[in-house]
């Protein structure tokens, strides 16, 4: 995980991934949509291969490059663990809430039910 962190923190790659996300592209067409130098994209392309990020098929004397699937898996499923603690502590938050509201010393509006 800290791999792709790394990777997608410099702002030109996170670019390089969005362009990808569409569908594959070649290094000139990726050079072309960014405005970058061809050495720099290739430098971005490299670090984002080596992270695992996007893979590389060469055709004739072309690179095309595209996303894999199997990295932003495992960052859904870190996010979604997430996901669920969040949601256990609102329901928690909810039920104390509720709780409250019902043994009515509480009404909501910084008025306690005695006082009225």
């Amino acid at each position: 995980m800290k791999t792709l962190w790394t990777a997608l923190t410099e702002p030109n790659r996170l670019h390089i991934v969005e362009l990808l996300r569409d569908g594959p592209l070649t290094v000139g067409e990726i050079v072309q949509r960014l405005g970058l130098q061809q050495p720099q994209v290739s430098k971005h392309l490299k670090v984002l291969s080596e992270a695992a990020i996007v893979e590389v098929q060469p055709q004739a004397n072309r690179r095309i490059y595209q996303l894999r699937r199997e990295p932003f898996q495992e960052l859904e499923a870190w996010l979604h663990s997430f996901r669920r603690l969040w949601e256990e502590r609102f329901d928690r938050l909810d039920d104390y809430l509720q709780d409250l509201q019902a043994t009515g010393q509480h009404t909501g509006n910084g008025i306690e039910e005695n006082d009225v």
